[in-house]
């Protein structure tokens, strides 16, 4: 199976991408079949081989998340973006357990303070009263 996918040059810290077709198992520092055009996050400079790129999807190659988005941004093909990241399942739980601690936490502290201020009253009638 062909993939369109993007290939990591530049230096450190300066990266620039190539947009390169290989297979989808081959590492993209290696062989690829074509060089479709590149894209330069720093300067937001892209340039890609449009008609080439297209021949290549009616060959059924799959571009990869970012590519597509790229391709969409460019005009190439029209289509929605995709969520790229990859969301971590042990974050989420965890942030939502964190989120239930606080909001229990809260609810505690309130009927606490609800509580104390209506013993102290009932105190001070007492010694009124008295």
């Amino acid at each position: 199976m062909l993939a369109i996918k993007l290939s990591r040059k530049g230096r450190k810290k300066q990266p620039f991408f190539r947009v390169i077709v290989l297979e989808k198992a081959k590492d993209p520092r290696g062989d690829f079949l074509e060089d479709l055009g590149f894209h330069n996050p720093f300067t937001k400079e892209t340039s890609l081989k449009g008609e080439r790129i297209k021949y290549w999807l009616s060959k059924g190659a799959q571009p990869t998340g970012s590519v597509h988005n790229l391709l969409i941004a460019q005009g190439i093909i029209k289509d929605e973006k995709v969520k790229v990241t990859k969301v971590n399942q042990k974050k989420i739980e965890k942030k939502k357990q964190l989120a239930e601690e606080k909001s229990k936490a809260k609810m505690k502290s309130a009927k606490v303070e609800k509580e104390e201020p209506s013993k102290e009253i009932s105190e001070t009638n007492k010694e009124e009263k008295e």
